[in-house]
């Protein structure tokens, strides 16, 4: 998962400034140097380490935060303070056309950064904007490039415009404008060619496109996980054609972050997307605070409300219902299963778990925490209860069970164990119901899984 050596190592520094009671200049600097070789280790560009270091230094070591009440504190809020700044301080939105004008927007990006993926990702969000947009299939060199595209617009319900592989992009994109134009369309994405390196050929065409029609975006698509060739690409892209905005793929991955910290200090252009996963819905609006409390440890909760909002398809009056039943103890098995239905649409329980507060430096040992693989199985064995089995599991007998167990493909042991953690889930949902301390696990949930 993004970030979690860096957030690891920022967090345990943080926890000797806690320790600490007062802090002296040399406190300060050794934690300091600490910070930097952790974001030295996540490949963040060096003049960018060292500009930030010295920006936070000058202001720790000042008499406000070294006779304050909680020294410690004030230092983590300067830095977290700088690390914001440093990815741009304000969210950034495309830019879009007035009125009912088109806005065109081009991606580029080298082959492989999951540029095609991303145009389709984004139109998904300008979609829940209101907006109707228009793919241009303009990558004629790769062989799938244009099924891929009609593929992913197929799942976002927008449209390709496409001329196959015989027709120069720049004639497709200007073709493109002209069909939406005709269509009522009010945003066309022109999906690109990319190399697998900058080449003079991909710069010519990318401005020959330029010539051509009127782009009011260029977006360049990285792989975060390439880290501070992302933010080269990043610079030389801008010199030779010109962008206005970053998105960052493959953020879920093993990246080690270091592009999301430097591209906005190197380049000046700001980061408006990242991609969080693989599937369509995995691309969030970049917000430069949230990625910092994200990498500081300090947990993401705006950015999982969002996803909620996004994601969970449970109205306001159904999710009441399920509500008081909770509290009651008439959590169902059916209850169980929409759960697990909504938990799946928000990435999974411990995507969840690593946008909570303190949880983000532990997001190595989340895997072993929540057992996806046992949460499978309890799912199947529920899928094999009849409907009135799962509404009252007071009919679940012996024979019943293994029946269940057969279903599912388990042994009869493990039907047994669900069971009994669902109904110990059941009483601690009515003795804590009325209490503000909240629920206790779902059954699936390792040993020492914390207890919500």
């Amino acid at each position: 998962m993004a970030f979690e050596s860096l957030t690891e190592k920022l967090q345990n520094v943080f926890k000797n400034l806690r320790g600490k009671g007062r802090l002296t200049e040399e406190d300060v600097k050794a934690a300091l140097k600490e910070v930097k070789m952790a974001l030295l280790e996540a490949d963040v560009n060096f003049k960018v380490v060292k500009q930030f270091v010295k920006s936070v230094e000058e202001r720790a070591i000042g008499q406000d935060v070294m006779n304050g009440l909680n020294p410690g504190q004030m230092v983590i809020k300067i830095v977290n303070e700088e690390m914001v700044a440093l990815m741009g301080s304000e969210t950034t939105e495309i830019a879009m056309q007035p009125g009912k004008s088109i806005t065109v927007i081009m991606m580029a990006g080298l082959q492989g950064a999951g540029k095609t993926t991303a145009t389709a990702k984004i139109a998904g969000l300008l979609k829940k904007k209101g907006k109707k947009s228009l793919l241009a299939a303009c990558d004629i060199y790769r062989p799938a490039a244009i099924e891929q595209l009609k593929i992913n617009a197929q799942k976002q319900e927008v449209e390709v415009f496409s001329l196959g592989t015989d027709v120069r992009p720049p004639e497709i994109a200007r073709e493109a404008v002209a069909y939406a134009e005709k269509c009522g369309l009010n945003v066309v994405i022109l999906d690109t060619a990319g190399r697998l390196h900058i080449d003079e050929e991909m710069m010519a065409e990318l401005s020959q496109i330029k010539e051509e029609v009127t782009v009011h975006q260029t977006l360049l698509v990285v792989d975060a996980m390439t880290g501070q060739d992302a933010v080269n690409v990043a610079k030389q892209f801008d010199e030779k054609v010109g962008i206005d905005g970053v998105v960052l793929t493959k953020m879920d991955g093993d990246t080690r972050g270091g592009a999301a910290l430097s591209i906005k200090a190197v380049t000046g252009k700001p980061i408006l997307y990242v991609g969080m996963g693989e599937k369509l819905s995995d691309m969030e609006q970049f917000y430069p605070d949230r990625m910092a409390s994200r990498i500081l440890g300090m947990g993401d909760v705006l950015s999982l409300i969002d996803k909620a909002q996004q994601n969970l398809d449970i109205d306001e009056e159904k999710g009441r219902d399920m509500a008081k039943r909770m509290k009651k103890g008439k959590f169902d098995f059916e209850d169980y299963l929409e759960s697990m239905k909504q938990m799946r649409n928000m990435g999974g329980l411990a995507s969840i778990l690593s946008m909570l507060p303190g949880m983000g430096a532990k997001a190595g040992e989340l895997e072993s925490m929540v057992d996806e693989r046992q949460l499978v199985h309890m799912e199947a064995i529920v899928l094999s209860m009849t409907p009135q089995e799962r509404r009252d599991p007071k009919l679940l007998n012996p024979r019943r069970k293994h029946r269940i167990a057969k279903g599912a493909g388990v042994d009869i042991s493990q039907v047994n164990r669900f069971i009994k953690q669902f109904e110990q889930s059941q009483k601690m949902m009515k003795q804590f119901g009325g209490k503000k301390r909240g629920f206790g696990g779902f059954p699936g949930m390792g040993k020492g899984f914390p207890r919500f």
